[in-house]
């Protein structure tokens, strides 16, 4: 993980505030990449010193960037900043944060796809049937496999794709997910179901006795799947599930695999009479989230969900009804 180079007159503050965030187990590559971008306006607009930083230099800051036209960019952009000179503010390098934009209402918000088993099992059985390539052998197994691990563990692709051969542990049917988004490991439990399909898939691809840190998921000598590749193949089997999207739902992304994952695991445990309240740290440290907060954004709200609890509340409420 490489660190963004400044070059205007608050380049040591920069890097402090980046090493900081660092220092709490956090990548910090997109917000470090805004950063950048405003060191670079400062350097190029000659602006000398944290006196010579007004409300104005950031607001011509934030319309010097004119593909960032949605509100969730912009805010992105308007928060990283914000951040930074609050975190200024708190050194007492500066006395009071210049940053006073308002965030743009994001009134759009995305509802997202859910896969339920039977179309990710649909999506599983295309992928299987892809085709080969000459420089490509397997890709059928090898996409089928990756899709299957993305929606039946709920993995981001991003882990799926660092994996290696020693990262699986058939003996306790085991994935170590190593360094994650939060610089964090995790052990993941594999299901039989998975652990066999997991199994297949490397007697298949790998053989007998492979180099243990092999790629699992690679079609060359030189490395691991590019995720954009697996992103591109994902949208190209799409069509061929002739998916029905229903009204105000967006169409399906990758990342809606592992986004159906969370919100089959809280149906579960509706239908079992499991308390969703006392197992979301559990599923939060499945998905390697930090806190329940970041694990709460993944559990879309659908009739299904509405009528588990309800039926949860009339169980609970006394009997009588409401006094």
């Amino acid at each position: 993980m490489n660190s963004p180079i400044f070059l205007s007159s608050l380049a040591p503050f920069l890097n402090r505030f980046v090493q900081y965030k660092r220092a709490l187990n956090r990548k910090y590559c997109a917000d470090a990449e805004v950063l950048r971008l405003f060191d670079r306006y400062i350097h190029n607009h000659n602006i000398a010193g944290w006196l010579a930083i007004d409300s104005l230099v950031i607001d011509d800051f934030l319309r010097s960037r004119p593909r960032r036209v949605s509100p969730r960019s912009f805010n992105h952009l308007l928060g990283t900043v914000h951040r930074f000179f609050a975190f200024a503010v708190m050194q007492q390098w500066i006395e009071r944060n210049p940053v006073t934009a308002s965030l743009r209402p994001e009134t759009a918000t995305r509802i997202p796809y859910l896969f339920d088993l039977d179309t990710a099992k649909r999506l599983l059985a295309v992928a299987r049937r892809f085709p080969e390539r000459s420089r490509a052998r397997y890709r059928g197994l090898v996409y089928e496999t990756i899709f299957a691990l993305l929606y039946g563990l709920g993995l981001r692709v991003g882990e799926v794709v660092r994996l290696t051969l020693a990262d699986v542990d058939f003996t306790r049917d085991l994935l170590f997910i190593r360094e994650t988004k939060f610089q964090k490991t995790r052990i993941v439990p594999l299901g039989p179901n998975l652990a066999r399909r997991l199994k297949r898939y490397v007697e298949e691809r790998h053989g007998c006795n492979p180099a243990p840190e092999r790629p699992l998921f690679s079609f060359t000598k030189r490395g691991c799947i590019c995720v954009g590749t697996i992103s591109q193949t994902f949208h190209t089997l799409l069509p061929r599930l002739e998916l029905t999207i229903p009204p105000g739902v967006s169409p399906p992304r990758l990342h809606d695999l592992r986004h159906s994952f969370a919100v089959a695991t809280l149906l579960r445990w509706y239908r079992q009479g499991i308390d969703p309240n006392c197992r979301l740290i559990h599923l939060a440290t499945f998905l390697g989230h930090v806190d329940p907060n970041s694990t709460a954004v993944y559990l879309t709200i659908t009739e299904e969900l509405l009528n588990q609890a309800a039926r949860r509340f009339q169980v609970l409420a006394p009997k009588g009804g409401l006094q």
